[in-house]
């Protein structure tokens, strides 16, 4: 045999040799790899496993946890694991794992890890399930860490067992219910209890007070959290931060947070608080922070607070506090913050407010503040924002202010000053906005303002100033928002105005101005908004304006001396939603082009010279639904075959034109609610449709070859407008821009027939009254079950009682949706009349629930909905006694007991809206007797005074704008308490006329909202509104006698 083979086979020799050993002490091996990790490690890993099991997906295959796959069960002891930390001696002291997606449930069995566990860290890993526990029988466990997780169930008492260590207990940001234990007081080592954003519920245990070590407590955000603060949280003298957000705490805060010395934040903001600022909190001697806000505190805010030399921020903003703000605030000298505004503050702001050097915010709006604004405030050299509108505020504006180079914002709005706006102001070379709207400034606006480069917002509006606009304009770069309406100013708008590339919002309205509308206005690319109206701007729409205008809205230049032709390229501006050019001189044809204005929902050129044929494209703009009105101009033709296509428009003026033909392309558009074609020459037959049928003859006059029934040869309009002469209702109600959303309740009648008791009555809270059969009757589509409704109806739930039944709030469960009931008897003669007798009274302030967003429901439904659906034997005259408690509201047919309509409820309605628009009762007693709300209200306006006199007192002052939105509804009110129910509108009506009431959506107008920290997980939100853009604008006049365009 070759050397070679025989080498060969001694190494396959061995090599077998090796294999069939390996093969002998493989179960050794294994056995010894299998024994190799601790106990602690086994704990471990068997936590491992049972997270394993939780994540498989969905086809049953194991999805690997890449964070825990260095956990080898091979390694003696796992103190090299990811997240584990051991001791010198090997044992695990530390559990860490942070913003890892476990999905699985807390450790339950840990006992191995008893001897030296210290720390458990589990935060932000997707845990569900409730809290084990067995944690708390970790004798060494001083740092627990649950937060940021999916954990659900009560925060158990065996966590908190007496001898715990525990100093740091995290469980915020889970979804824990049930109350906070009683027995965390065990916890005496505790330091931090952090606790925010969970579901917890009931009152906060006196036991806290135990807890002499705690440090920081943290429980906002757990909106359930009711009843008082304790007392005994004075107790906690270690006490640093305290913040209780967002929660439903009430009554008084205790004296005793005066002996938490240590205390520096303070933080029970968006609460329900009530009570006085306790003065004692003037001893906190490290206090901070003092966050107060939206709850509702009352009295004085304690003099005392001027104690707290540390203080930094102090707010206090939407409560009920009165009285003076303290001059000893002024000897707080670290203050950064204070915000005391939507209060009931009186007196001056305090000159010692100047002593704060470090302030950067002072905020004192809507309150009551009168008096000069103190020149000493310009002692504030570090102040960015100040704001004090809404207030009494008198005096001119000190030049003084013009040394604040940091100020970013200065609100002075809706106060009473005079004088001229200093030109010092243009030094405050940071200012970004800037609101003096609605005071009584004279004098011109100064050049400097314009040269302040961050400046991004002017308001001027509802003020006393003249004199022209400044060139300088062109220099303010990013200027995005200037108002100046309603002042005297004259001259044009300057053609530097064309450099503002970031303008969007443009209102020079109600002024003086006459030169035209400058060719260069068309560099100002972003403008969305443009409002000009009441002026006495000439000259032409130059052409290319809206070529550089794409982004257009709203464009509003009524009341001027425009002239002219319509651009041709009107037709560009796709964005814009309305265009209201009327009572200018404009001439020509209505450029066909303006059918591109796809978005178009209010057109207004009435009041021109235009001529020729309205285009056909106007009937193909899809979004037009508000308003389309082109009355008292020269048009001629008939009316395009494409209005017929306009189905979702509300209203339509064609008035005092030279139209011919018929009526019929209008014959079908049921949205309409108002429709005048008068003084045309429009002849043929009127549409048989409800609409028409009840037209007021008023907007059908002057088109003598229009028939207004059969045309039959024999011309019978004469006789048709002496029948409805004497009903011809005379109205005048003005449309602008917006859409008011109306919120309405879902509402359940429920009645079941019983058995009368021998007095009449019935046992509410009896189980037996709760079973079937029952009749339902639905007033809103919606998938509810009986058996929903009727586990609602208890004692607990209910919110009114009737005549014939009770009211109760009852949740469905499947929809968490929450609707009103109404249970009654209908067995009983007596109720059922009542029944029909209550209905009547239902449209009244009292019945207007608040949602939990404080929208409008109507806690009941109408009466001609329900009579007209259950009138039984009782009649007019079966009214009960109890019916004169609503007095006032119903309507005079019901009074002379004639049939009861829908338009019964409309007149209720309309009292309720008078009522809220006036500030009074429907039958005050300052009306004298026998006087009703309205009467009182058509007497005023009968003696032609001035109609503004009759609005709630409480709304005198505000701006023009918002007066004449009143105004507007105050008009749609009076329409709907017509004593003649056919003069009243229908509901639909109503609602379209008050949906044309509110003006253009300013998105900008809901200001700043800034975060001020996560104390409880809540936001600080501001929201500031300046005075809307909005005015009356498109008028649609419903007058027989009306043959004129004014």
């Amino acid at each position: 045999m070759p050397a070679g083979g025989v080498g060969a086979c001694r190494v396959c020799y061995c090599c077998c040799c090796f294999l069939f050993f390996q093969l002998l002490l493989s179960p050794v091996l294994l056995s010894w790899v299998a024994l190799a990790i601790d106990p602690q490690g086994e704990a471990l890993l068997s936590w491992k496993q049972s997270l394993t099991r939780n994540n498989h997906d969905n086809n049953g295959s194991s999805r690997n946890i890449d964070v825990l796959s260095d956990w080898n069960p091979s390694d003696p002891n796992p103190c090299r694991w990811y997240g584990i930390t051991c001791d010198a001696n090997g044992r695990v002291v530390e559990l860490s794992l942070q913003h890892v997606d476990l999905q699985g449930g807390v450790p339950t069995n840990l006992s191995a890890l008893g001897i030296s566990l210290s720390m458990l860290v589990l935060s932000g890993t997707n845990l569900t399930g409730p809290i084990p526990p067995q944690l708390g029988d970790l004798p060494l466990l001083t740092h627990l860490d649950l937060s940021d997780n999916a954990l659900a169930g009560a925060i158990p008492d065996g966590l908190c067992r007496p001898g715990s260590r525990l100093e740091r207990l995290y469980l915020n940001s889970n979804r824990l219910e049930g109350p906070v234990p009683d027995s965390i007081g065990n916890l005496s080592a505790l330091r931090w209890l952090i606790i925010f954003d969970n579901q917890l519920e009931g009152e906060i245990p006196p036991s806290i007070g135990q807890l002499a070590a705690l440090e920081v407590f943290r429980a906002g955000g757990n909106q359930n959290l009711r009843g008082a603060l304790p007392s005994e949280i004075g107790n906690c003298t270690s006490l640093a931060m305290l913040g209780l957000a967002e929660t439903s705490i009430s009554g008084p805060l205790p004296p005793t947070l005066g002996r938490l010395r240590n205390l520096q934040t303070l933080a029970i903001y968006t609460a329900m608080l009530s009570g006085p600022i306790p003065p004692e909190l003037g001893q906190c001697k490290e206090l901070q922070n003092v966050y107060l806000y939206e709850s509702s505190l009352s009295g004085s805010i304690p003099p005392q607070l001027g104690q707290l030399k540390r203080l930094q921020s102090l707010l206090l903003w939407q409560n009920n506090l009165v009285g003076v703000i303290p001059l000893e605030l002024g000897g707080c000298s670290d203050l950064q913050v204070v915000d005391l505004s939507m209060n009931s503050l009186t007196g001056r702001i305090p000159p010692t407010l100047g002593n704060l050097t470090s302030l950067r915010e002072l905020q004192l709006s809507v309150n009551q503040v009168s008096g000069p604004i103190p020149p000493e405030i310009a002692g504030c050299l570090n102040l960015s924002d100040l704001e004090l509108d809404n207030n009494n505020i008198s005096g001119g504006i000190p030049a003084e202010l013009g040394r604040l180079s940091n100020l970013r914002m200065l609100y002075l709005w809706a106060n009473q000053l005079t004088g001229e706006i200093p030109p010092e102001m243009g030094e405050c070379t940071n200012l970004e906005a800037i609101d003096l709207s609605q005071n009584n400034l004279t004098g011109s606006i100064p050049k400097g303002i314009f040269r302040l480069e961050s400046l991004s917002k002017l308001l001027l509006l509802d003020n006393d100033l003249s004199g022209e606009i400044p060139s300088e304009i062109g220099n303010c770069s990013s200027l995005v928002r200037f108002r100046a309406n309603g002042n005297r100013i004259t001259g044009g708008i300057p053609p530097e105005i064309g450099g503002l590339k970031n303008l969007s919002f443009l209102d020079l309205s109600s002024n003086r101005l006459t030169t035209a509308i400058p060719e260069a206005m068309a560099g100002c690319h972003n403008l969305s908004f443009v409002d000009l109206h009441d002026n006495d701007i000439g000259g032409v729409l130059p052409d290319g304006l809206f070529e550089g205008l794409l982004s257009l809205e709203y464009i509003d230049l009524s009341g001027n001396l425009i002239g002219g032709m319509l651009p041709s390229d009107i037709g560009l501006l796709t964005s814009l939603t309305k265009l209201i050019l009327a009572g200018n001189r404009i001439s020509g044809p209505i450029p066909p082009g303006i059918g591109s204005c796809s978005r178009l929902q209010l057109m207004d050129l009435s009041n021109n010279a235009l001529s020729g044929q309205i285009p056909g494209s106007i009937g193909k703009i899809p979004a037009l639904e508000i308003a389309v009105n082109l009355s008292c101009n020269d048009l001629s033709g008939q009316i395009p075959a494409e209005f017929a296509a306009l189905v979702r428009l509300g209203v339509l003026d064609i008035s005092h034109n030279r139209l011919s033909g018929d009526l019929q392309p209008l014959a079908n558009l049921q949205n309409l609610v108002a429709l005048n074609v008068s003084f045309n020459n429009l002849s043929g037959r009127v549409p048989e449709s409800p609409f028409f049928s009840k037209l007021p003859t008023g907007d059908l006059d002057g088109n003598p070859a229009l028939c207004l029934a059969r045309c039959s040869g024999v011309y019978d309009y004469g006789d048709r407008i002496k029948e409805l002469r004497g009903s011809r209702v005379v109205t005048a109600v003005i449309l602008s821009v917006a859409v008011v959303v109306f919120a309405t309740a879902a509402v359940i009648l429920l009645s079941r027939r019983r058995a009368r008791r021998g007095d009449g009555r019935e046992d509410e809270e009896k189980d037996g009254d709760m079973l079937p059969p029952w009749e339902v009757t639905m007033y809103q589509k919606m998938e509810i079950g009986v058996g929903d409704v009727v586990r609602s109806l208890t004692a607990a739930n209910v919110i009114g009682r009737g005549w014939s039944g009770v009211v109760y709030r009852a949740r469905i469960q499947s929809t968490g949706a929450v609707i009103a009931v109404k249970k009654f008897r209908t067995g009983d003669d007596a109720a059922a009349t009542a029944f029909t007798c209550e209905i009547g009274a239902l449209a009244r302030t009292e019945n207007v629930l608040l949602g939990e967003r404080y929208e409008a429901c109507l806690a009941d439904f109408g009466l001609a909905r329900v009579t007209g659906d259950r009138r039984s034997g009782g009649g007019a005259d079966s009214i009960p006694a109890s019916f004169a408690g609503s007095y006032g509201y119903i309507a005079p047919e019901y009074g002379c007991m004639t049939r009861i309509t829908t338009k019964s409820d409309v007149y209720s309605f309309g009292v309720v809206l008078l009522e809220m628009i006036t500030g009074r009762r429907p039958a005050d007693a300052a009306f004298g007797e026998g006087q009703s709300v309205v009467q009182w209200v058509q007497d005023h306006l009968r003696w032609k005074r001035d109609p503004a006199e009759v609005v709630d007192a409480r709304l005198q002052g505000r701006t023009d704008p918002l007066l004449q939105e009143m105004l507007q509804a105050l008009g749609i009110a009076l329409l709907c308490a017509s004593s003649r129910p056919d003069d009243r509108p229908t509901m639909k009506a109503v609602a379209a006329l008050l949906r044309g009431i509110h003006g253009h959506d300013d998105s900008n107008n809901s200001g700043e909202a800034r975060k001020l920290g996560s104390f409880g997980g809540g936001e600080e939100v501001r929201k500031r509104a300046e005075p809307p853009a909005v005015r009356g604008s498109v008028a649609f006049t419903s007058s027989a006698s009306s043959d004129s365009c004014l």
